[in-house]
């Protein structure tokens, strides 16, 4: 076993303390989530400076086909990764401008409340896990 600290990810930080009586989406909760959404974000933006830094940083004019072609492939491999992360912070933004309309937190397709622990696992979830695991029966059934 070695002594490696494991990155930082978005989803390292204390769980929700929920105090008895505490309304759903309370104050607390929305600060909670929007720090948590707020600090993904920014971690996402940072990866996306740090790839261009590196793109251009290593960016090479390799006379030899072979090298010039792993360079390539390894740019394609992290422009797709950074595409993914800017769908994901797409989604992130939307989660918040829902945190603010006081939107966020209920399923968008029946309406009941998402659960602070799903929240948690996926800060960006729009529904819950009955209307999720419906829709990707479906999904599974259509193809």
């Amino acid at each position: 076993m070695s002594n490696v600290k494991a990155p930082e990810t978005p989803f390292s930080f204390a769980p929700y303390e929920l105090t008895e009586g505490e309304e759903y989406m309370s104050p607390g909760q929305v600060a909670h989530f929007r720090r948590i959404l707020q600090n993904w974000k920014s971690e996402l933006m940072a990866e996306v400076d740090r790839t261009v830094h590196h793109m251009k940083d290593e960016a090479a004019n390799f006379p030899d086909p072979n090298d010039r072609a792993t360079q390539e492939s390894e740019f394609s491999l992290e422009l797709r990764t950074r595409d993914r992360e800017r769908k994901l912070i797409k989604k992130i933004e939307e989660a918040l401008e829902n945190l603010e309309r006081g939107e966020y937190g209920y399923c968008e397709t029946c309406g009941v409340e998402i659960g602070l622990r799903r929240l948690e696992a996926r800060p960006t979830a729009t529904q819950c896990i009955d209307c999720k695991t419906l829709d990707e029966i479906r999904e599974r059934q259509l193809g």
